[in-house]
């Protein structure tokens, strides 16, 4: 069976340890430093000396595997939950006291960041493949002592059609104003199955006043083609082809804001933001 392996693991000591429950995975401690709005702006004393304040430190512990075949990749962590949850930290104001979906949340990294400065409510959603809705559920459970949002899981599957999604699901996208994804693409069924959700996403808010903005976070993963002749990133680039067209708003936001998540953050990483016009 072909498996594949996020990056990341190779390249950040994440300090794994055996999980007890299932001898497939492993727990890690994901680190982070707490926005600071002192450390962010250094000062220096009288004597012209940098007073440089302590940073306060945290840890996701995240139950997970190190190594799936393609369909269960939901069950790794992935370079763009980082991405995304430094951006929640980073727009740790504007976000605050707003509702939050997550969408392909995998097991769960970007939703507890999200709860971590929130005093809304977080929906955490994905497909139950490889028995991840438990998974996440235990992982938001061990780390419930960092949030100040309620974080509720829910199953939500892109291929289902719309007419058919349960109420409970429907009521939470109905009451989300931000939504976020991180790396849920990696075939062109999945991307067009995704961009529909988007469509009905902006299109239900916009239908009852609660409109949402979407912020989608994807590496660029590049592969070498002799038909190119060069390399390419065919699942950004169909991406990019299918959504050109679209009634959406998008705008690629630069990434300069800090880096509070300990990762390699890579020029292949891209954030996009997408509203309703």
């Amino acid at each position: 069976m072909f498996t594949v392996t996020s990056e990341i693991y190779s390249e950040t000591n994440y300090q794994p340890t055996k999980s007890a429950s299932d001898g497939s995975r492993v727990i890690s401690k994901f680190r982070f430093r707490y926005p600071d709005e002192k450390l962010e702006r250094i000062t220096a004393d009288r004597d012209g000396d940098l007073e440089v304040p302590r940073p306060r430190r945290g840890v996701i512990e995240l139950e997970h595997s190190e190594a799936t075949e393609l369909r269960l990749v939901g069950l790794q962590v992935w370079r763009g939950a980082l991405l995304l949850a430094d951006y929640l930290f980073f727009k740790r104001t504007e976000f605050s006291g707003k509702n939050v979906m997550e969408l392909g949340a995998g097991v769960g990294l970007t939703s507890i960041a999200a709860g971590i400065h929130n005093s809304g409510k977080i929906f955490c959603t994905d497909v139950d493949l490889g028995c991840i809705l438990k998974l996440i559920r235990g992982n938001v459970q061990r780390n419930s002592q960092l949030c100040t949002a309620n974080i509720s899981v829910l199953e939500f599957d892109f291929l289902t059609p719309k007419g058919q999604q349960p109420q409970e699901l429907l009521n939470a996208i109905d009451s989300s104003d931000v939504v976020l994804a991180a790396d849920v693409i990696y075939d062109d069924a999945l991307t067009d199955a995704f961009i529909s959700v988007v469509d009905f996403l902006l299109e239900r808010g916009k239908a009852n006043g609660r409109p949402k903005t979407i912020y989608m976070a994807l590496e660029k993963r590049y592969v070498f083609t002799l038909e190119d002749c060069e390399s390419v990133a065919p699942m950004y680039e169909y991406l990019v082809r299918q959504i050109a067209n679209k009634p959406w708003k998008i705008e690629h936001l630069p990434l300069d804001f800090p880096q509070y998540f300990e990762y390699e953050r890579c020029p292949q990483l891209v954030l996009m933001e997408i509203t309703g016009r």
